[in-house]
């Protein structure tokens, strides 16, 4: 017979979230992380992965830090636990329409400049590759900015992938399902066409429609992988506020296989605080953070 009392268990509970992890579970999950995705976790980091390993010792039962280290490094863990662990530290900042300057420019400059020299999207599909796209809403945000061209453009065509190291965001964005107000940014002419209001108002919820959702493949890619499995090259490549949270090094090694995934002519949109300044790439600059591989 158990004679614990429900008051006793609910302190013990919340005895186990008051707990910290040790400097040395944090260098040693920090390095962990770096070597499994490239992604550098400092020392002021440390309170953020605490928050964030939380989610991984509820859904396991367990009572403290160090048990899901001995659980991790021990080989013991749970089959696809580490992906599970590399969801919960990576970071998924997106909107739509985020920097929309660059969407004005892949319109107004790069399409005429690619269909012009390559054909990209007349003679072929248009290939365009949405880096780090998180929850889906930059790669959503390219299929109606391409849509819409399309739309002035007959013939023109277009393939897009969205690829993410968290298979939690990728299930997010395959289900295409978003807060109302995070759709704010799509201007409302573009929301009435491309967007479904969910039945119940309550829920306050709108969803990509099923015609936008097929014009997107989604799959699951780390950027520290030999192989991306990645057999053609791309016409157009966005990878933004992603490499600002690798290490210089891992940084230059990663643009030079995107730049490897271009043939010449084409593009690599980054974020606006990311550079190639001092970095040796066959890349050369056409507007702020927009690049053409020369």
């Amino acid at each position: 017979m158990n004679s614990e009392h429900p008051e006793n268990s609910l302190r013990q509970k919340l005895k186990t979230f008051d707990l910290r992890l040790t400097g040395h579970d944090f260098e040693r999950f920090s390095k962990l992380v770096y070597e499994q995705c490239g992604i550098k976790l400092p020392a002021h980091k440390q309170s953020m992965l605490e928050a964030r390993l939380r989610k991984r010792l509820r859904a396991l039962g367990l009572g403290s830090f160090e048990e899901y280290a001995e659980l991790i490094f021990s080989g013991r863990a749970p089959e696809g636990e580490l992906v599970s662990l590399i969801d919960v530290v990576t970071t998924n900042k997106t909107d739509f329409f985020r920097e929309p300057a660059h969407f004005d420019f892949l319109v107004q400059t790069a399409l005429p400049m690619l269909i012009d020299t390559t054909g990209a999207g007349m003679a072929r599909p248009l290939r365009i590759w949405s880096a780090g796209c998180s929850t889906g809403k930059e790669p959503y945000t390219l299929a109606m900015v391409l849509s819409e061209f399309r739309a002035s453009h007959p013939g023109f065509s277009f393939e897009i992938l969205g690829t993410d190291i968290s298979t939690d965001v990728l299930d997010k964005a395959v289900r295409g399902i978003y807060a109302a107000d995070k759709a704010e940014p799509i201007p409302p002419t573009l929301r009435r066409k491309y967007l479904l209001k969910a039945k119940d108002p309550e829920q306050r919820q709108v969803r990509i429609v099923p015609e936008l959702r097929s014009l997107v493949r989604f799959r699951r890619l780390n950027f520290l992988d030999a192989d991306y499995g990645l057999r053609e090259p791309f016409d157009v490549i966005f990878c933004r506020n992603v490499l600002i949270y690798f290490d210089r090094p891992t940084q230059e090694r990663l643009l030079g296989r995107f730049a490897d995934l271009l043939e010449t002519g084409n593009f690599l949109f980054l974020g606006h605080s990311e550079t190639l300044l001092g970095l040796s790439l066959p890349l050369r600059q056409m507007a702020p953070s927009v690049y053409r591989k020369v």
